[in-house]
């Protein structure tokens, strides 16, 4: 490796990258980091983890004694620090660190535990956006250390040389940075200072941004909110609600306030004041040591709490080899189990001390608090009773539901649901729509809660039993119509039965529950496949299948005109239109045969009329 010496007789060394560095800086690109802008967040890093060595060095010293400057005036991006600094063999071992082995990786991790992130590594992601790094840093670890200058240049090579003390009077870091023209989008002095903002606005140490143009500001004046002193609780609330309000853009429905010693971990949730979809889960912000590392951290709270968003600072999670997500392990698990409890008892406390916020975050969070309520018991047995269900009732909560009704029905699913409804209601039965996510257990569970209320699933039966029969001579003069009428259904296996119920209004109901069509299917797969395999195996699984029921209310003046007709093809029209009027009354998809049956009998009745009036 050769050796040259320039005019001051300062020592200079040529080398190359012991790694691809075009290779690594397209991995860096296009697989680890997500956009080009985290260069300034690993410079950032790399200078509190300075400041950070330097502060374990002088422990002593005042917090505010070092610090980072940051400047930009579109020709450089340069960023200063007042850290530990590094001497010759630093910057060799440091960069040295990349492609090494995965023990030595842990080893210097191990070693590095109260930084942030790795130095060389973070130093090379600034070939995302320029072609030439100059590093000038003086030691403070020894006194008479001299300074060393390091250059590294996109083609793979870099040099390094030791200067006169003079060239950097004070111990720490500059790190300057020459642009490419395509990355002007990342550099420009305005962008700088809000990416500064952006990662460090809850840096502990001071940051100031400087564009050239006259005076350094201050990138993060202000201590994390939760670290600040008000005069009152309300004040404090009023505060930490308006911080959550700037970082995401809405007004908390209430904020929950995070402490977790144990990792050093504090922030806030925000409550939501908008119901969002089942199942959508919002990132959260996460800082380590004060520096942003994600916006999108997902995985710091259960799939359950997707009623609120965070912004958490923390000491001891871990963050990824792109330092833009969290590391699953131990201590994520952990932090993420005590923030859930957190919520619980944010939510205990609601229910014990503040009922109008429980009612409003339950009108909104309703869907939140079951999925909760389903595996926690303490939470189930405090708000199960002012969760709303849909009932024959109406939307109602379970208790106001079981104050008129002490035998509670539960629907196994929303079709079955919409099917009886009405009927229901008006015979005064209460039913539940048990078909929702988590309703029809939450339902279930109300008697340990409620023991003078019993709960049972709705089946057809049920319902029919509560339907009105009609009188013997009524029955015997329509048999010949309720014959030809189970004939014609005889294809969707369906019975027919004669009742008196209330709405006079509607004049069939059809009962027919997802789980009979499913077993009706399962035996004609059977019959066609018998013989077979599977039809063997389908066979062993057969059951009786339950029939449909299209009953028939007497109370309709058009039933009534219909069990007297006596020419036998209107007969079955009449009933093929009854069956196919209450399915879509059902609100379940048609198959394609009852879709067929419903066009047939409405042009056949059409037809009928037609040749009757003419």
């Amino acid at each position: 490796m050769p050796l040259r010496h320039d005019s001051a007789d300062h020592a200079t060394t040529d080398r190359t990258f012991q790694v691809d560095l075009r290779g690594l800086v397209d991995l860096l690109s296009h697989h680890l980091y997500s956009s080009p802008r985290v260069y300034l967040r690993e410079l950032l890093q790399n200078a509190v983890d300075a400041l950070t060595a330097r502060h374990s060095l002088e422990p002593g010293a005042p917090a505010d004694a070092f610090g980072i400057r940051l400047y930009a005036d579109g020709s450089v991006v340069r960023v200063e620090d007042d850290g530990v600094g590094l001497t010759e063999a630093d910057v060799h071992t440091f960069l040295a660190t990349i492609g090494r082995s995965s023990k030595r990786a842990e080893q210097i991790a191990d070693q590095r535990a109260d930084f942030i992130g790795q130095f060389g590594i973070g130093l090379l992601s600034c070939f995302l956006v320029a072609d030439e790094i100059h590093v000038v840093s003086r030691s403070a670890r020894t006194p008479d250390a001299p300074a060393v200058e390091w250059r590294g240049r996109g083609d793979g090579s870099y040099t390094v040389r030791t200067l006169p003390a003079s060239a950097r009077p004070r111990p720490g870091t500059t790190v300057t940075l020459t642009p490419r023209a395509d990355a002007g989008e990342w550099t420009r002095p305005a962008q700088v200072h809000a990416l500064a903002r952006h990662f460090g606005s809850l840096l502990r140490h001071p940051v100031t941004f400087d564009d050239g143009t006259g005076g350094a500001a201050p990138v993060n004046p202000d201590p994390a909110p939760w670290a600040r002193t008000h005069p009152t609780p309300g004040a404090r609330s009023r505060a930490l609600a308006a911080y959550g309000e700037e970082v995401f853009g809405f007004t908390p429905l209430d904020t929950i306030e995070l402490d977790l010693p144990a990792v050093g971990l504090k922030g806030i949730a925000c409550v939501l004041p908008e119901a969002i979809p089942a199942g959508r889960r919002h990132g959260h912000r996460v800082h380590v040591k004060g520096m942003l590392l994600s916006e999108q951290a997902e995985e710091i709270l259960p799939d359950w709490a997707f009623f609120v968003r965070c912004v958490v600072d923390a000491e001891s999670l871990r963050p990824t080899a792109s330092r833009e997500s969290l590391y699953e392990d131990d201590t994520l698990a952990a932090v993420r189990d005590a923030l859930a409890e957190r919520l619980r008892a944010w939510i205990a406390r609601a229910a014990a001390s503040d009922p109008e916020l429980l009612g409003r975050f339950l009108q909104v969070h309703h869907l939140a608090v079951k999925s909760l309520a389903v595996h926690d018991d303490e939470i189930m047995r405090m708000l199960l009773p002012w969760l709303p269900f849909e009932t024959t009732d109406g939307h109602a909560t379970l208790d106001e539901f079981a104050r008129t009704h002490r035998t509670v029905l539960v629907t196994s699913s929303v079709e079955e649901f919409r099917q009886v409804a009405a009927i229901a209601s008006a015979a005064g039965l209460g039913v539940v729509n048990g078909g929702y996510t988590y309703d029809r257990e939450l339902v279930h569970r109300l008697p340990e809660i409620r023991p003078e209320v019993s709960v049972a699933d709705l089946d057809p039966a049920t319902l029919t039993a509560h339907l009105d029969p009609v009188d013997r001579e009524t029955e015997l003069a329509a048999a010949a119509y309720l014959a030809q009428a189970r004939d014609a259904l005889a294809v969707f296996d369906c019975d027919v039965a004669l009742r008196t119920f209330q709405p006079a209004s509607a004049p069939a109901l059809l009962l027919d529950s997802r789980e009979a069509r499913h077993e009706r299917t399962r035996s004609q797969l059977a019959r066609e496949q018998q013989g077979g395999v599977w039809g063997d195996i389908l066979g062993a699984l057969r059951q009786e299948a339950p029939r449909a029921q299209l009953i028939l209310n007497q109370l309709n003046p058009l039933v009534r005109t219909a069990v007297t007709i006596g020419e036998p093809e209107l007969a079955r029209t009449s009933a093929e239109a009854l069956y196919g009027q209450a399915a879509m009354l059902s609100r379940r998809p048609l198959r394609p045969a009852e879709s067929s049956l419903i066009n047939r009998s409405f042009l056949d009745l059409l037809a009928h009329a037609l040749r009757k009036d003419s």
